[in-house]
């Protein structure tokens, strides 16, 4: 098998809801869309006794050796699926980690689809649930990584030709604790997206809904408050809002021109700021 290059995708956040927990986890439900901004991942297989995992790349640092693709590999290895073979797997990590943009779950994701889609072995559509549940809640999103809803039944439905946004992302110099946030969590909502919809993905509906993670993140890091203010002001975005647990905070756009103005902008006011301009696919 010669080295392949996949694309591992960014995803975002467009609405977030927390209805609920069960002993372990929050229910969660979600509007979730996927950007252009992505990790490149290179698989070939390898003559070894084991797996060689290794990460390079502006956002390379401080990924542990416990890692969602040494997860998935330990998963596999448990179950027997992929024999004796063995991977030599390099990611070129340009997704900021700790920002809520999915990064490392998507690694994931895209690896065990790659794995399925070459016939490496044959898993059910439950296994693959069951499969990717083990190594994290959202990896599940991104096997198809395509505009997706999910309810509160951890039910998740595909849509496709939905409208596209033009987005700024943008990261301070921190990090949210995905456990930590999550861990002040007091009220729940009721659930809203039980019968999904196209219609969820329009810009009338997003702009009414919200991320019910905010007000926890803002009250740890003010400077995430202001950050959004700031993107609120810029170009008139169509909302802007925080993805996931954070700390990425996107605005969403109907025009590039508009969003490449708002980049400029807020590179001049945050010069130590990560930011990029994408599209949602």
């Amino acid at each position: 098998m010669k080295q392949v290059k996949i694309k591992s995708y960014a995803k975002l956040n467009l609405a977030l809801n927390i209805v609920g927990k069960t002993s372990h986890l929050h229910k969660i439900e979600s509007v979730v869309a996927f950007v252009s901004l992505h990790d490149e991942i290179f698989i070939n297989e390898i003559k070894s006794k084991s797996h060689n995992i290794s990460f390079f790349g502006k956002f390379s640092r401080n990924i542990s050796n416990s890692n969602t693709v040494s997860k998935l590999l330990k998963i596999l290895e448990k179950k027997e699926l992929l024999k004796d073979t063995k991977f030599k797997i390099k990611i070129n990590k340009k997704i900021p980690i700790k920002a809520g943009l999915g990064g490392g779950s998507m690694n994931a994701a895209n690896i065990l689809r790659f794995f399925i889609k070459k016939k490496f072995f044959k898993i059910t559509k439950k296994e693959t649930e069951v499969i990717s549940k083990n190594i994290g809640s959202d990896v599940i999103l991104g096997i198809n990584s395509r505009n997706s809803i999910l309810n509160s039944k951890n039910e998740i439905k595909n849509f496709s030709n939905c409208k596209k946004f033009y987005t700024l992302i943008v990261k301070p110099n921190f990090g949210c604790s995905t456990k930590e946030m999550y861990s002040k969590v007091r009220k729940f909502n009721k659930p809203k997206m039980n019968h999904p919809k196209k219609k969820m993905f329009n810009l009338e509906y997003l702009k009414k809904m919200n991320n019910s993670l905010e007000p926890i993140v803002f009250l740890k890091y003010p400077k995430l408050r202001a950050i959004k203010s700031f993107l609120e002001n810029l170009s008139k975005p169509a909302f802007v809002r925080m993805t996931g647990s954070g700390s990425a905070m996107v605005a969403y756009f109907n025009s590039k021109q508009r969003c490449e103005n708002a980049k400029k902008q807020f590179r001049r006011k945050y010069k130590n700021y990560w930011c990029i301009s994408s599209k949602t696919i």
